[in-house]
């Protein structure tokens, strides 16, 4: 059945479906798809609101529609500065960049609340004359009272609407006194079903178990509740991407739309994010944090695919999605209500899979080249005596041939990977202890060096390696034990034909020269 939602002056129309059976439902418009992230700057963005911030991003462009970055200030106690701009500075890291914002601007800003005020202002304004909200004086110490009160009965908290029942005197008179009050949303009781795009039909009767909320602060300041409609209704918000922990507000948010005669947003309510054992993700710790893990050397593309990897809505689920399968495959119809359980130790196989993708890309190899050249420098840079090694030729050869082995760029700076920037220290009798041929190994695969060709493969060069090592009649095993210690200074590390490729046919002369010298 289809019906159109209430229309007075100034209201846009809009058209939707309605519960079968039912005498009465809520119904959204179906206009331009205009979708919006909406973090508040009490923090940095950790992988759920990137999750929610992807799922919108993906909804608009899958529908050729436009993503805004609205940012919620209004909890001015607990901002943090720089969050703000760390924020969208994330996104466009992560590649999925507002169309609309603060920095970008856009036909419908200012787009932080705190330089919104009059709006709010206008809308309790608006409430408080049609007597759907009222000015509450109620102080804290009151307040705390009822809180105190009501968990020693074991029930949950709530206001107990005092002021509603005011005069229209008494109001005047507390105005007159100057008592800052706060203005309250008046809930009617009952309520209306509405369809959720995620978890579908709705019911929930918020006046019989919550207090009426505060709407306008006495600073001029709204809360969450107020802000969000009038913001969504300003900016044309066609459909609301947002965490389940909202669905339950959603009721006092479609009631407020109702009051001030707007047609509201399309709802859609992303399950949680979760460990693996069900506990909530911390938002504020440090290893969910985005700066955090891009600097730990995570790439964007593999955050993306982990966070959509741990939940549902999409017609695959493979290690591996680029963003531009993320949009095609997006389906919002089959994002289930099941809680998405985030593995954050598979973060390094999805690093390593993507990082492959990269270092096996032309063009983005040459930025990983750049990168990591960057990354010698400030780890290893006063260690560095021979320059070749930050040379584009010799860090691209290091990378091909470490593809599919590391999970990401920083681990090429490791103790264990410093031979190939650096030169070990290694002398003829710590060679001799190893094997008392250790110089007739050495001179050999001088040798072979200087011949030609038996760096084409790290195939052929093992053959080799197995030549003279019958030729010398001594194991091969020691051989390989010989020339790793002569070439890194270490016990272990990646075969010794891949090393001796990545440093190159006159480093390993120089190399086993050296230590036959010293």
């Amino acid at each position: 059945m289809f019906c159109v939602f209430w229309r007075r002056s100034g209201a846009r129309r809009g058209v939707c479906t309605r519960l079968p059976g039912a005498s009465k439902g809520v119904c959204t418009r179906q206009p331009e798809v205009r979708v919006r992230f909406a973090p508040s700057p009490t923090g940095f963005l950790h992988l759920g609101g990137l999750r929610t911030a992807l799922y919108n991003y993906l909804f608009a462009k899958q529908r050729r529609g436009t993503f805004i970055l609205r940012l919620e200030d209004t909890d001015r106690d607990r901002l943090v500065p720089g969050a703000a701009d760390a924020i969208e500075d994330m996104l466009e890291w992560a590649g999925i960049p507002p169309d609309e914002s603060s920095r970008r601007g856009g036909h419908y800003g200012p787009y932080v609340q705190s330089e919104r005020l009059h709006l709010y202002s206008q809308a309790a304004s608006s409430l408080l004359h049609t007597g759907q909200a009222y000015y509450c004086f109620c102080t804290n110490q009151r307040l705390e009272l009822l809180k105190r009160e009501a968990q020693r009965s074991g029930h949950a908290p709530r206001y107990d609407n005092r002021c509603r029942h005011l005069i229209q005197e008494q109001v005047q008179q507390k105005l007159a006194s100057g008592v800052p009050p706060v203005v309250r949303f008046r809930l009617a009781s009952g309520a209306d079903p509405f369809q959720d795009l995620v978890f579908g039909w709705t019911r929930h009767e918020v006046a019989s178990v919550e207090g009426d909320p505060v709407i306008l602060k006495a600073d001029g300041f709204p809360t969450y509740h107020l802000a969000s409609v009038v913001d969504d209704h300003h900016m044309r918000i066609s459909h609301v991407l947002r965490g389940s922990e909202w669905l339950i507000s959603s009721a006092k948010h479609l009631q407020l739309f109702r009051a001030l005669a707007w047609s509201p947003p399309a709802y859609a309510h992303l399950p949680l994010m979760l460990n693996p054992d069900g506990s909530k993700l911390s938002k504020r710790h440090g290893h969910t944090l985005i700066q955090s893990l891009r600097e730990q050397g995570m790439l964007p593309e593999s955050l993306l695919d982990l966070v959509t990897h741990a939940g549902s809505g999409f017609s695959s689920n493979r290690i591996g999605r680029r963003l531009d399968e993320l949009i095609q495959e997006f389906n919002i119809s089959k994002i289930t209500t099941h809680s998405a359980l985030l593995d954050l130790d598979k973060l390094n196989e999805f690093n390593r899979v993507h990082l492959q993708r990269r270092i096996e890309d032309q063009h983005a190899c040459v930025e990983l080249q750049d990168e990591l050249r960057q990354r010698l420098l400030h780890t290893h840079g006063s260690d560095i005596s021979d320059h070749t090694v930050l040379e584009p030729h010799y860090i691209h050869r290091v990378l091909q041939l470490r593809k599919g082995h590391i999970c990401s760029l920083r681990e090429l700076l490791d103790q264990s990977y410093s031979y190939l920037w650096i030169r070990p220290r290694v002398s003829s009798q710590q060679l001799k202890d190893e094997n008392v041929e250790a110089a007739d190994i050495a001179s050999a695969v001088i040798q072979l060096v200087g011949a030609g060709g038996s760096f084409s493969s790290t195939e052929r060069l093992n053959r080799e390696l197995k030549l003279i090592a019958s030729r010398l009649n001594t194991k091969y095993s020691s051989v390989m034990r010989v020339l790793r210690l002569a070439l890194s200074a270490q016990q272990k590390g990646p075969s010794v034909a891949e090393m001796m490729l990545s440093l190159g046919e006159q480093e390993v002369c120089v190399r086993l020269q050296k230590a036959l010298e010293l």
